[in-house]
């Protein structure tokens, strides 16, 4: 790692300041897209992200969905110090969450503070640019209409880009599209809520004072329960935490009939970047859609 010091010392430089002294690094993470390095230095502790991404502008775009976030919801949220590109590196220079012990009401405090991110609206679904989910740009072009947006933004690219990168034969594709004439009576008519949009139990964490803290978001206005269905996909969560926000935001009849259609999205990015295992949780929910 010390031949990336300079790059380090560089980031600091630039978003926290001229006498900012590099104590140390240490790698705490490393995915098959980002690393996480731990900074310690005279002005702090901070968590720096980075990666080689061809999207020159991913970092930024996760920085900017935090700032939306924190404005949104009384749940943590890291506060970011900059992002941008250093050379080959993408980079987003945040604040470094050290993780303690649950509280209590960690469960019931995560499920209300998501109830309450949701109670954020507009008049449309989508948001002000595009972003994204993992390394998959996500499209976030303003609609009316959530079944159109469903369609158009999440599912149609992304079974289109498995087809294109061989992952599907035709026949797969044309069998997954007969579905979007059926999705106009799957889902309640709701306002667009401001999501996480990546809401999978890696991307909470625990604080020092046992308190729910969001991190990695793909956020956009959805359908609520995007975020809901996306948080059984993969497991994790307390039985509390759904008890919580539906206390307060309770979910429309036919939520379970309904979450494996939601999550064709998540299983279609995962699909997209990491190949055909995920294959099969997609035919298992087409088939019976259109059977």
């Amino acid at each position: 790692m010390h031949d990336l010091y300079g790059i380090y010392e560089e980031i600091l430089f630039q978003n926290i300041g001229t006498n900012t002294n590099l104590k140390s690094a240490s790698l705490i993470a490393a995915g098959s897209h980002n690393q996480g390095i731990k900074l310690e230095s005279s002005a702090g502790v901070f968590f720096l992200k980075l990666n080689f991404d061809h999207e020159k502008d991913i970092l930024s775009k996760e920085a900017e969905g935090l700032s939306i976030l924190r404005k949104a919801t009384f749940l943590k949220i890291p506060e970011t110090f900059g992002s941008g590109r250093i050379g080959d590196y993408n980079y987003l220079l945040s604040e470094f969450i050290t993780s303690g012990r649950q509280h209590p009401e960690y469960w019931e405090n995560l499920g209300l503070g998501l109830a309450h991110l949701h109670l954020t609206h507009q008049n449309a679904f989508g948001l002000e640019s595009d972003n994204y989910i993992a390394s998959i740009r996500q499209k976030n072009l303003h609609s009316d209409n959530w079944v159109d947006f469903f369609i158009e933004q999440r599912l149609d690219p992304l079974i289109g880009k498995a087809y294109f990168d061989k992952l599907i034969p035709i026949e797969f594709l044309k069998k997954f599209q007969e579905i979007y004439p059926k999705l106009a009576s799957v889902f309640p008519t709701e306002q667009p809520s401001l999501v996480h949009g990546d809401l999978w139990s890696g991307n909470v964490i625990c604080t020092t004072d046992g308190q729910p803290c969001l991190i990695d978001p793909a956020v956009y206005f959805g359908h609520r329960e995007m975020d809901l269905a996306f948080s059984r996909l993969f497991g994790g969560f307390d039985n509390r935490f759904y008890s919580a926000y539906e206390s307060l935001l309770p979910l429309e009849p036919g939520f379970e009939s309904r979450m494996d259609i939601y999550n064709l999205y998540p299983l279609l990015v995962h699909l997209n970047l990491f190949g055909t295992a995920y294959l099969p949780g997609i035919g298992r929910t087409i088939n019976r859609m259109i059977r």
